[in-house]
């Protein structure tokens, strides 16, 4: 067998295959849909099918848990056997707190992804090795571009673009991608043969996702974000989700488990996001994943 560095053996996917088996996991974690790993794609990068969210509302509900509370939830959904978290630059003190958080969990048993905001003059993998610091990791095993919100993204974040894949040749970002708002920068993923990961929202009910008007008060245009998820699926794009509670407009558990149910039985996408506030939310959002595949 040939010898690999550490990033090469992650970036192969042979840490992977030793790490995701029903040894690494606790066993009935082993058994749920939910922590199941999955492959993003092109990008060749596994993460559990739900991922722990800490932006809820800009992640002002994860900073109301103190770095205490907020330790005791992450911990949780690890031992439950969620092992991928994210987080983004526009989160306040997120990626320090959750740089504590996972502190003594050995870092190839889960992968963290980032969201990088594309404006200042800045240098982008500086901004990365920043980032990296805050969040005591050496690298990033996906960072998207945040927030692109119009149809001229892709040229618009041409340098921004530049320094990720830079950063992926350093090893210190595994994969890249965006993540959009609205239509018009919706649709340009397909065809888009720089991004490996797209995030994009989805629920059934259109609630907070993505129509013409990207700032719209109103509902997003369902089947149209369907049929680009679709398209992209087909391109070998990994899809990761967020929404799936509406951005807390679905306070009833049904309509929580149609979504998870729409997002992956229909849409088709790889993983979601949820961010939570108490480990009850976690639990349900581990059944809600079951139930979608029951």
């Amino acid at each position: 067998m040939p010898r690999y560095s550490r990033r090469q053996f992650l970036k192969t996917g042979l840490a992977a295959a030793a790490l995701v088996g029903a040894g690494d996991l606790p066993l009935s974690a082993a058994r749920e849909p939910a922590t199941e790993w999955v492959t993003l794609g092109k990008s060749g990068v596994k993460v559990t099918r739900l991922a722990f969210g800490t932006g809820t509302y800009n992640g002002s509900v994860q900073r109301e848990l103190g770095q205490d509370g907020f330790n005791r939830l992450v911990r949780y959904a690890y031992d439950r056997g969620i092992r991928f978290f994210e987080t983004a630059e526009s989160y306040p003190h997120m990626h320090r707190m959750l740089g504590i958080a996972l502190k003594g969990i050995p870092r190839e048993s889960y992968r963290l992804m980032s969201k990088i905001t594309t404006s200042g003059d800045v240098n982008p993998v500086k901004k990365i090795d920043q980032l990296r610091k805050l969040a005591a990791t050496d690298y990033f095993d996906i960072m998207l571009l945040h927030w692109q919100h119009f149809a001229t993204w892709p040229t618009d974040s041409l340098r921004w673009q530049e320094g990720l894949s830079e950063a992926q040749a350093k090893h210190i970002v595994l994969s890249h991608g965006a993540s959009v708002h609205g239509l018009p920068a919706l649709r340009q993923f397909p065809g888009n043969k720089w991004v490996q990961v797209a995030m994009i929202r989805m629920n059934h009910k259109g609630v907070d996702m993505d129509a013409q008007d990207w700032d719209t008060d109103g509902l997003g245009d369902v089947p149209a974000v369907v049929k680009v998820v679709k398209e992209v699926r087909q391109e070998n794009m990994g899809v990761i989700s967020m929404k799936l509670a509406g951005q807390g407009a679905f306070t009833k558990r049904a309509d929580r488990q149609a979504s998870m149910k729409f997002a992956f039985r229909h849409a088709g996408v790889n993983s979601v996001t949820v961010g939570y506030r108490t480990k009850e939310q976690i639990d349900e959002a581990i059944e809600n994943v079951k139930l979608a595949f029951a």
